[in-house]
């Protein structure tokens, strides 16, 4: 299934993609598409559902983020083999996790706000990772079961706020706007395997980046299964999984960064696409 949200911000409601790309309407079965909706029962019932009877949206309503209140938004750092090399780091020994402010979740088509005193936004293509039953101490060869689905995500991040202003890299990465998620929450009968999808992403026009989530150091059980280690995960919880790379900090000579009037588009196979247009924070 293809489950979204859709409506003004605030007041999203649940839909269903059917097999001609169009919205129906889930909010007879469901209050929103968020929590113990995308407990594994949950969907099951809403699988066995005929999309042919339920209510067709009319027009093209604004998508919203594809999963509602949302507990926790948990990154993992310079986790493509090949985006390490372009800046210079070494490979981890162990996932690097840093946490993205859940005020930053927008809409996939909402724009990006280069925030006050910005320097250095730049993009990241990214595979989301949405939980679906708690993850507490759970072993690799378990931990996809606990998965509800997958999802786009643009890691926007703010360089300077990230790398040079002292402390952790959050503050780099929770700007409003920094967290555009969907169009789609796919869930995972849909997608055969999480390690093995393009992934790209276009700066008016010009290809930045062009990866695979094949190239990933850790993959999507061995992240599931290590944060359950330190924290439980709960049904709503997104992992963003690292970027490949083509980020604008990785660019030789000279890096190059988000301007006001820009417009980003990026992919992942099977899970849509996403289009914004940034703009300078007022």
């Amino acid at each position: 299934m293809k489950l979204l949200r859709y409506g003004p911000h605030g007041q999203e409601k649940p839909g269903l993609l059917d097999a001609g790309g169009r919205i129906r309407d889930l909010s007879g079965h469901v209050d929103d598409v968020a929590g113990s909706v995308l407990e594994p029962a949950s969907l099951q019932r809403l699988a066995a559902l005929d999309p042919a009877s339920l209510p067709l949206v009319d027009g093209t309503p604004r998508i919203g983020p594809c999963v509602g209140r949302v507990g926790k938004f948990i990154c993992i750092g310079l986790n493509y083999a090949d985006h390490a090399a372009e800046t210079g780091a070494k490979i981890p020994g162990e996932p690097i996790i840093f946490m993205k402010a859940t005020s930053s979740i927008t809409g996939p088509n909402d724009p990006v706000i280069i925030p006050r005193k910005s320097e250095k936004t730049d993009w990241e293509v990214e595979l989301g990772v949405v939980i679906g039953s708690e993850a507490r101490y759970v072993d690799g060869a378990d931990a996809l079961s606990h998965v509800a689905g997958y999802c786009l995500i643009n890691d926007v991040s703010e360089r300077a706020f990230q790398t040079e202003r002292g402390g952790q890299w959050t503050k780099g990465k929770s700007a409003d706007s920094f967290g555009p998620i969907g169009p789609w929450l796919v869930t995972g009968d849909e997608v055969a395997d999480p390690q093995a999808l393009s992934m790209w992403l276009d700066v008016d026009g010009v290809r930045r980046q062009d990866g695979s989530t094949k190239t990933m150091i850790f993959g999507v059980g061995t992240l599931v299964s290590y944060l359950s280690q330190f924290m439980s995960l709960q049904p709503g919880d997104i992992i963003s999984t690292g970027t490949p790379p083509g980020v604008g900090m990785g660019i030789k000579p000279t890096p190059v960064y988000l301007r006001p009037g820009q417009t980003i588009r990026l992919g992942i196979e099977g899970l849509g696409e996403q289009t914004q247009v940034t703009e300078a924070a007022r």
